[in-house]
């Protein structure tokens, strides 16, 4: 399975972030999957792609070119897609990724969230995005879910495309329901 990975690409961040996330870049790799992601060697990408490359699993970076010409490229990318863009990459990464797992991050990560979430709501594709809500950090956004579908703002319900995961052992029961 190609696990795409939304996430911040800062350095200052919690230290229990980078612990969870080490771990689910571990347990992708050690179980064959595939990380999708944006190929930054700073932040949560970084320590992700370290953690399932070590592991034995494949990355596969999608990564802007200006963030090549940066000299931001992580050395953990196995597989280099190229894109021009933000635009590009959202794309380019939604058709990569069979699964959306997002991890803290900030306006990126939302926007690469909703895209998918949009996309899936209109009947481009049956991806799932999964909230790693790790220490609880996406509870403010379950919040704002909530008041959006509560004013009928949304067709549905936003449970139908995005599922929400305290733990590893959550985003596994989620992945592979037994």
């Amino acid at each position: 399975m190609k696990i795409c990975i939304f996430c911040s690409a800062n350095d200052h961040l919690p230290a229990e972030y980078f612990k969870l996330t080490q771990e689910l870049g571990q347990w992708a790799g050690r179980n064959g999957h595939a990380i999708v992601y944006g190929g930054v060697n700073q932040g949560l990408m970084e320590c992700v792609a370290r953690a399932a490359h070590e592991a034995g699993g494949m990355t596969i970076g999608v990564v802007p070119r200006i963030i090549e010409k940066d000299g931001r490229l992580s050395d953990y990318v196995d597989v280099d897609i190229p894109c021009d863009n933000l635009s590009d990459r959202k794309q380019l990464m939604m058709d990569q990724g069979d699964v959306f797992i997002a991890l803290p991050g900030g306006v990126g990560t939302l926007d690469e969230v909703f895209t998918v979430v949009a996309s899936a709501s209109i009947g481009y594709h049956n991806k799932r995005v999964i909230l790693y809500s790790m220490t609880r950090f996406w509870e403010p956004l379950e919040r704002l879910l909530d008041a959006l579908q509560a004013q009928g703002l949304m067709r549905g319900s936003w449970h139908d495309y995005i599922d929400v995961a305290g733990s590893l052992e959550e985003i596994e029961k989620i992945i592979s329901p037994e």
